[in-house]
């Protein structure tokens, strides 16, 4: 039987300089939570699932490769990367390539989605590009998902883990709802009868479990690192705790062609803070209708989707 121990993190939102919310040192907060990771000693993964930075700059995403990857060596462990709403393709490519150690890029530049795949102990590692440049909520377009398809094709020796920001799941806080992925199903109809047992997605800044499909392929969303959502705040009101969490999985996994594996997931709270924001309903309101995913843009996604199919 073949195992993968994964420590997953998502939601870091680095910044070059000043404060998250005006209120969070970012790379001091990622230093923090892996200090407070210390004591995870056996580990083959570590995945940072989109949103690694918030501003897109070079600098941030370099902050955040010597502080993982740092963590990461002294642990044997390799460091895989995926884009969030929040990255910027430019300064993610540049610093951090398609995520992936040692793996040949899908393109040559910094302006198409950013995706990719790898192998490690057996299993293969897949990294999807969500991010819809200038939006905050997710699609997969129909390049990645051919792309998708064909990867898939053959079976790995172990199985697949596939990494998406916008986990393909509905959100539970009121801020998530219009700007979660809008195409789950498009996603799902990919993933039926491969070898995916597992998909790892941050955005919801909290804890979630969930499955996917007719396989009920688990989906495991991170808490952020940032900051996390409280699903437990009033009715209609957002509010972001000064916290930050993470994940250790372990996926056991006995043949590619099994229609299920064993998945353990620990979830991991590294601090207790007050709120870094706590919004009511109007507040919501008012924010959501900036950023929920637009009529228009729907229309777009069904015409797109309607022209391939002719």
């Amino acid at each position: 039987m073949s195992t993968l121990s994964i420590l997953h993190l998502t939601d870091t939102h680095l910044l070059s300089h000043g404060l998250h919310s005006g209120v969070v040192d970012t790379r001091q907060t990622l230093l923090d939570a892996l200090r407070a990771l210390r004591g995870v000693d056996s580990l083959d993964l570590l995945v940072i699932s989109g949103d690694v930075s918030d501003d897109g700059s070079v600098e941030s995403y370099r902050q955040v490769r010597e502080l993982a990857e740092d963590y990461a060596q002294h642990r044997g462990a390799q460091v895989v990367y995926a884009m969030g709403n929040h990255d910027e393709r430019p300064g993610f490519w540049q610093v951090l390539g398609n995520g992936h150690p040692a793996a040949q890029p899908e393109h040559d530049g910094g302006q198409l989605p950013i995706y990719g795949s790898s192998t490690l102990a057996g299993f293969r590692v897949v990294t999807l590009d969500s991010s819809v440049p200038g939006r905050t909520h997710g699609f997969l377009d129909r390049g990645q998902l051919d792309w998708l398809a064909e990867e898939l094709s053959n079976p790995s020796e172990a199985g697949t883990v596939l990494i998406v920001h916008h986990a393909p799941v509905q959100p539970v806080t009121p801020l998530h709802d219009g700007i979660e992925l809008q195409n789950p199903d498009d996603l799902a109809a990919v993933l039926r009868g491969s070898d995916v047992r597992l998909i790892l997605s941050g955005h919801y800044h909290h804890a979630l479990s969930d499955s996917l499909g007719e396989q009920h392929i688990p989906v495991l969303v991170a808490p952020g690192i940032v900051n996390i959502n409280d699903v437990l705040a009033p009715e209609g009101h957002e509010r972001a705790l000064r916290s930050s969490g993470a994940q250790l999985i372990t996926l056991f996994s006995s043949a590619p062609t099994a229609q299920s594996a064993r998945v353990r997931q620990l979830p991991l709270q590294l601090t207790e803070i007050p709120a870094v924001f706590d919004w009511g309903p109007e507040k919501v309101a008012e924010v959501s209708s900036k950023i929920s995913v637009r009529p228009t843009e729907i229309e777009a996604f069904e015409d797109s989707d309607n022209n391939l199919a002719e």
